[in-house]
């Protein structure tokens, strides 16, 4: 028997990977608006039917992994058990969609490039940003059950979450993938634990993968110091100890939104 018998299929990517690929190699090509599913069906070598198996459209072809990643939080958030620091706890699952970008930086930061390109992408991103807020929000809001103001506790700090998630992550796409996502995450996350939670410290309970290395802390006298990623750009933000929630994550939402 041949040594390659079977070789070339081995060789065959998954058919979901096949797609992506095809697709984005279209979309660098062509651009995006200009290539259709027809387009990247006939690339990978397969029929309609089964692009849609995987995909509802040709804008979940550019967001493979949301889904799962989603399903992963879910479950990860399902499993705290009642001891568990809450504003720790959503912060540590924050970090899986950190982990799910850095698992392929080349393919994220030539993502994030087509999402700016794309005025619809982006629009479908926000979808995807409201989704992950929203679970989050979730397991607070059964956190702070009974608490006052617990379900606006926890819009205010799931918001404040997915903001400094997402500056970091950016400011790492941005740059094109130099440096340690995980760090530039923690350090981000680092704030919203100063602000709400317990004080900053290595997560003990963090997703595999996941380190924290943050370097935000409170100031005597003041009720937050927020670091931005870069390590030589550090931002104070100083509120009144009374200041409403909403006024307390505006200034961190406008601290990390600042370079």
């Amino acid at each position: 028997m041949s040594s390659t018998t079977s070789r070339p299929e081995a060789a065959k990517p998954p058919m979901r990977e096949a797609l992506v690929a095809a697709a984005f190699q279209l979309f660098l090509e062509r651009g995006y608006e200009q290539t259709t599913v027809d387009d990247i069906v006939a690339l990978a070598g397969v029929g309609r039917r089964s692009f849609f198996r995987y995909f509802p459209s040709k804008e979940d072809v550019v967001f493979p992994d949301h889904e799962r990643c989603l399903a992963d939080m879910t479950a990860f958030l399902a499993a705290s058990e009642p001891d568990h620091e809450p504003v720790r706890r959503v912060c540590d699952a924050a970090r899986l969609v950190m982990l799910m970008y850095a698992e392929n930086p080349s393919f994220s930061v030539q993502r994030y490039r087509l999402t700016k390109r794309v005025p619809g992408l982006r629009a479908y991103e926000l979808s995807v940003v409201w989704r992950y807020e929203r679970a989050l929000a979730a397991y607070l809001r059964d956190r702070f059950a009974g608490t006052p103001d617990g379900d606006l506790r926890a819009d205010v700090i799931a918001a404040a979450t997915v903001a400094a998630h997402n500056n970091a992550l950016r400011s790492w796409l941005w740059s094109d993938g130099q440096g340690d996502a995980a760090e530039a995450v923690d350090h981000a996350l680092g704030s919203v634990r100063t602000a709400f939670g317990a004080a900053p410290e290595a997560p003990t309970d963090a997703p595999a993968g996941a380190r924290a290395d943050v370097r935000a802390g409170v100031a005597p006298g003041l009720p937050l110091v927020t670091a931005l990623p870069d390590e030589d750009d550090v931002v104070v933000v100083v509120s009144r100890r009374g200041a409403p929630l909403w006024r307390v994550v505006q200034e961190i939402e406008t601290a990390l939104a600042r370079k």
